[in-house]
């Protein structure tokens, strides 16, 4: 495609979806995000980080970094790297937790196989501990930023941001963990607390903040953090992939996809998947935009045992959860698929 016909998908598809951020706020300058996710347990999280590179090509984000927190496959990295590859931005810093206690024990995208066809997708990272360390990588980016005018985007588990709030001064910098978060980062978006609200007003537990032992995390995270929180719920029925199906065989999101689905689930990119993680980086870049809704005033009520439950409340908690607005499945699943199946500008 010339580079003029891909410039006017560009300009179009960021009148489509909504460019407002933050109600009506449209951003002078890229939305500068750490991108943190579990990559392999499911094919969303490739989606998510197509989508973000999406929005770094239309000049709306810089990704500073991404992250991978989870052990127990341990490839999820080199996908991430793969990824960064494929839109152009492989010298994008790419960070993993190095233990193996946490994470999906099951490696329901063939994570390895894709990391290892490094002749295929360009990637110099395999496992994880051929990335750099995810707390040390995530001191390193912090400092080097502007003081309040960092995102942490979390789509997958907890432990990559626990471990950054808990670390203490070292070689990177004086300041502790906390005082870093306090200083550096503006806000955590995460896609977690699925189902917290609900009519009966009882705890309910989903896979990011939940499970593969990654709850006492969360635990601390949602009591301790210093800047304010925002928990993205939606996207259960919100459905994308199909249009992957209009990219190269060598864009490694569709092989993501197209192995989650086949192998996982015995499904085609067709049949599609919810799109969770999409809707955190879509909120993240664009705010509420068309589709998405604030929850009444509260805050979340975490338990280790039990999970997560959103109590409504008139006092200010620092927390905000987002939930998705009636009849708009249709029209927002379209925005997202268009986003992703965009070619790569930095490989025209």
């Amino acid at each position: 495609m010339k580079s003029t016909a891909c410039l006017a998908i560009l300009i179009g598809l960021s009148l489509i979806g909504g460019c407002n951020w933050a109600q009506g706020q449209i951003r002078s300058q890229p939305i500068k995000i750490i991108f943190d996710t579990d990559m392999g347990s499911d094919c969303d999280d490739a989606g998510a980080l197509a989508l973000l590179h999406a929005y770094a090509d239309m000049g709306r984000v810089r990704i500073i970094g991404t992250g991978y927190s989870s052990g127990k496959v341990p490839y999820g990295a080199g996908v991430v790297q793969a990824i960064n590859i494929y839109y152009g931005r492989g010298d994008t810093p790419v960070g993993a937790y190095h233990g193996d206690d946490i994470g999906d024990p099951v490696d329901k995208m063939k994570a390895e196989e894709l990391a290892k066809d490094t002749e295929r997708f360009g990637n110099t990272i395999v496992h994880n501990k051929d990335a750099e360390e995810i707390t040390r990588l995530n001191r390193k980016l912090l400092v080097a930023q502007e003081d309040d005018s960092v995102v942490y985007l979390t789509v997958g588990h907890t432990k990559g941001l626990h471990d950054l709030l808990v670390s203490r001064p070292d070689d990177v910098s004086p300041l502790s963990g906390r005082e870093l978060v306090k200083k550096k980062i503006t806000r955590w978006i995460a896609l977690g607390a699925l189902f917290a609200i609900n009519e009966e007003g009882s705890y309910r537990k989903d896979w990011n903040f939940s499970f593969n032992d990654t709850a006492p995390y969360t635990k601390y995270l949602v009591d301790n953090f210093p800047k304010p929180m925002v928990f993205v719920t939606a996207g259960t029925d919100i459905l994308t992939g199909k249009s992957l199906k209009q990219t190269p065989p060598g864009n490694i999101v569709r092989t993501a996809y197209t192995e989650w689905l086949t192998n996982y689930s015995q499904k085609t990119l067709d049949d599609q998947r919810p799109s969770w993680d999409l809707i955190a980086v879509y909120y993240a870049v664009e705010g509420l935009g068309d589709y998405l809704v604030e929850a009444p005033n509260g805050f979340l009520d975490f338990d280790i045992e039990k999970g997560s439950r959103w109590i409504q409340s008139k006092r200010q908690s620092g927390q905000t959860i987002l939930i998705q607005k009636k009849n708009i499945k249709q029209p927002f699943s379209r925005y997202l698929n268009q986003m992703i199946s965009l070619p790569p500008r930095q490989r025209q």
